[in-house]
């Protein structure tokens, strides 16, 4: 398992000041409990109840510490879809230590992959961990195998370490970068046509989910300097089977043993606001109540977005209306079963060039799922995101055309056919982190001193993404329930490893460039 650092100075800017004597937050009223309570006289010795709405990463994360502390736990809108990015990172060292715990293996071993356009293979990602360290980001430019870039479009990249080295996460590194697209960044920093065309563009549209040119620069930074820092962050492991199957289920059985109720098919339809507390009282589901000493929100922009335009609590606030101004994105899933066994080299694809308003990635089911490894015809998965001219097409044709992008990747696909095909729809379920987006995000803590935020368009200073991220937050969320009712240990959440030392010394230098250029008269003037 792995090793567990924290302190308090890491859990300082997630917690309210209410424990350490600097400030003031008003404790919710004692409820009755839903169906099925305790019933205890001693409100003392009454488990307080928390009610987290959301059964992703963020929500189960925070669940599961919740109830292992000893809250009565209650998570509605269970049954979460399994859509996003599938592979998980090496830095995904809080997630990693979760399955640990929970003593399931639900990953695959470290797997190549590779990128292609419509012409063809462009660059295969060996197991970077496995070859001699170089600092980053030589080992990941040297270890690359690319097969039609050039060697000086490569060398392009370079000049873009200046920006990853002045991003720092901060909040005033967001603002800098958060007005400008992904495109205009790579511009500002020479990178070529080529390169951008065939492999950042197409990174990004699986990574980010959106063309380049809708992307955030400040994004678009803090996914590669997570998956870039060290050579070995770029490799990913797989779930060997559907995330559900394979972790959600075995985790939320063991949850239940711990007195954590899940219940599926219960939508929240508003929130009761207690005037006298200033706290949120109540969780409405329809004609059912939840009592709540407090909540954590951990569902996505649309869902969110959704419960702001019902809920005549939540349009009551400021950081609420704002993230109507948020945006999400359609993804499409496509499974299917070919009549014969066609290779596929590497498990794990990003595919692009067939049309700039979408990436998809492409899987090998019969090497990732335990359940299609012996299977005598391929099984593969295509997933589309920012999918929206599919969303309104026939199952036929999208098959037509996933079939005919298969085979402008890998020429077997041509004379193979499909036998079988599952496909998914999944509208507005993805986060759209688009030029401007960063001011209209919310943070863990809201103006109601019993709700708070959990999921990957959060803004927290971890430094992780994706699913990582979703996790990560949760856990947070559950700090701040804890540090807020008094009660219970805080979550142990192992940091992202430190910078190499290279870099921490450009960024130191960095950062004393822009104290000094700070001090400079009119320095500020001019727009940045």
């Amino acid at each position: 398992m792995l090793a567990c650092s924290w302190s308090v100075t890491t859990l300082a800017p997630y917690l309210s000041n209410k424990r350490y004597g600097t400030g003031f937050c008003c404790k919710a009223t004692d409820l009755q409990s839903h169906a099925n309570g305790d019933q205890d006289n001693d409100i003392k010795k009454k488990k307080k109840k928390v009610v987290i709405v959301g059964s992703g990463w963020a929500g189960l994360g925070a669940a599961h510490h919740l109830c292992n502390r000893g809250f009565d736990v209650t998570v509605l809108e269970g049954s979460p879809e399994d859509v996003g990015i599938r592979g998980y990172w090496y830095p995904h060292r809080n997630i990693f230590s979760l399955v640990d715990e929970l003593r399931i293996k639900p990953f695959t071993n470290w797997i190549k992959s590779a990128q292609y356009s419509g012409g063809g293979l462009e660059v295969e990602f060996p197991i970077f961990q496995d070859l001699p360290q170089l600092p980053t980001p030589l080992g990941t430019l040297y270890y690359s195998q690319f097969a039609r870039l050039p060697l000086f479009d490569r060398l392009t990249s370079l000049p873009l370490l200046a920006a990853v080295v002045d991003f720092d996460n901060t909040d005033t590194a967001w603002r800098k970068y958060d007005s400008i697209t992904a495109r205009e960044l790579f511009k500002q920093f020479g990178c070529s046509e080529r390169l951008y065309r065939d492999v950042f563009g197409p990174l990004l549209q699986v990574g980010l989910f959106a063309p380049a040119e809708q992307c955030s620069a400040a994004a678009t930074l803090g996914m590669l300097v997570y998956i870039l820092s060290h050579q070995k962050d770029f490799d990913m492991v797989w779930c060997r089977g559907t995330v559900k199957e394979k972790i959600f289920e075995p985790w939320i059985d063991f949850m239940r043993t711990k007195g954590c109720e899940i219940l599926e098919g219960r939508r929240v339809t508003d929130f009761s606001f207690n005037e006298e507390t200033s706290c949120i009282s109540e969780v409405i589901c329809g004609s059912e109540l939840y009592n709540a000493d407090a909540v954590i929100l951990a569902v996505g922009i649309s869902r969110l977005q959704e419960l702001i335009k019902n809920s005549a609590v939540l349009r009551t606030r400021e950081e609420f209306l704002k993230v109507l101004n948020l945006a999400s994105i359609d993804v499409v899933t496509v499974k299917l079963r070919l009549d014969r066994k066609v290779k596929i080299p590497n498990a794990s694809n990003v595919c692009s060039g067939f049309d700039d308003s979408f990436g998809w990635t492409l899987f090998d089911l019969n090497i990732i799922h335990d359940e299609h490894n012996d299977d005598p015809v391929t099984v593969l998965q295509a997933d589309f995101y920012h999918s929206n001219e599919f969303l309104p097409l026939k199952d036929e044709d999208i098959v037509a055309k996933v079939m005919s992008y298969l085979s402008k990747c890998i020429k077997d696909f041509e004379s193979a056919s499909m036998v079988d095909k599952e496909i998914g729809r999944f509208p507005q379920s993805l986060t759209h982190f688009f030029p401007g987006s960063y001011k209209h995000m919310m943070r863990g803590a809201t103006s109601f001193s019993n709700v708070f935020m959990a999921g990957d368009w959060i803004i927290n200073r971890h430094g992780s993404w994706s699913q990582e991220k979703s996790y990560v937050t949760g856990l947070e969320a559950a700090n701040r329930v804890v540090d807020y009712l008094e009660e219970g240990s805080f979550a142990k959440i192992i940091p992202v490893e430190e910078d190499e030392p290279h870099i921490e010394a450009l960024r130191n230098l960095n950062r004393r460039f822009n104290e000094f250029r700070d001090q400079i008269p009119l320095s500020n003037f001019f727009l940045q």
